[in-house]
């Protein structure tokens, strides 16, 4: 579905990703690990071409990428950044109104309903700005207003930082559901736990380069490869 080719990216003179090779299969979930500093989040912003791709390829159903965010987004794929980046001047219903307008037509499968129906908490607090939110209802509202843009792939970038284990736990239960209706996945997540419960595949990525490539159970069964590239 998506693939990466020897991928080279970075910030300025900084290259972060040295020759990064990946592939997400459709209808399942691929968790990127590694410490901090290996170089996931530049990769995520690097598919989402908010970094520009300096070596490589990536290709999106055979289709070459390597375009705007906002071309990319209109391909299909929709990203949760770290930050959330909802629009904190407007309330949720114009947050998630902003979305189901621009992307939404009548045969769409995500509707306002149907986010509501998800993540009921967001009912609740329609008229409230997004400053008036706690972390767990900005994810939340993050991961609802991507889920309106109709998606066949969405990326999520640290879900579970910064959030309670209450509000982890729901986001991880919100997301399983999500991987159970056949929605693909690329997950970037510090919580080994929580990734690879959800992951099918996993790759894992050092000094801005694959590692180690397998199954969710081969990892959690890896002690050796836990202790050299995840030091858990």
């Amino acid at each position: 579905m998506l693939d990466l080719q020897s991928v080279a990216s970075g910030y300025g003179e900084t290259q972060v990703l040295h020759g990064l090779s990946l592939r997400a299969e459709q209808g399942r979930v691929l968790a990127i690990l590694g410490r901090n500093g290996a170089g996931k989040s530049t990769t995520l912003k690097t598919i989402m071409g908010l970094l520009p791709t300096r070596e490589g390829e990536i290709a999106f159903d055979g289709q070459k990428m390597g375009r705007t965010p906002y071309e990319i987004a209109r391909m299909g794929i929709a990203y949760v950044p770290e930050t959330r980046d909802i629009f904190p001047s407007l309330t949720v219903r114009e947050n998630l109104e902003i979305t189901a307008k621009r992307f939404g037509t009548k045969d769409s499968d995500w509707t306002m309903e149907r986010v509501l129906d998800l993540f009921p908490r967001l009912g609740e607090r329609m008229e409230n700005g997004g400053t008036q939110l706690s972390g767990g209802e900005q994810q939340m509202l993050a991961i609802a207003r991507a889920l309106l843009m109709n998606p066949r792939l969405l990326i999520l970038d640290e879900p579970t930082e910064g959030l309670a284990p209450i509000i982890v736990k729901l986001i991880h239960d919100k997301l399983l559901e999500l991987k159970h209706q056949g929605l693909s996945m690329i997950l970037v997540e510090q919580n080994f736990g929580f990734a690879t419960s959800l992951a099918d595949d996993v790759v894992v990525v050092s000094k801005g380069q694959a590692v180690w490539t397998g199954s969710a159970e081969e990892i959690r069964a890896d002690e050796a490869a836990q202790h050299n590239w995840l030091g858990v």
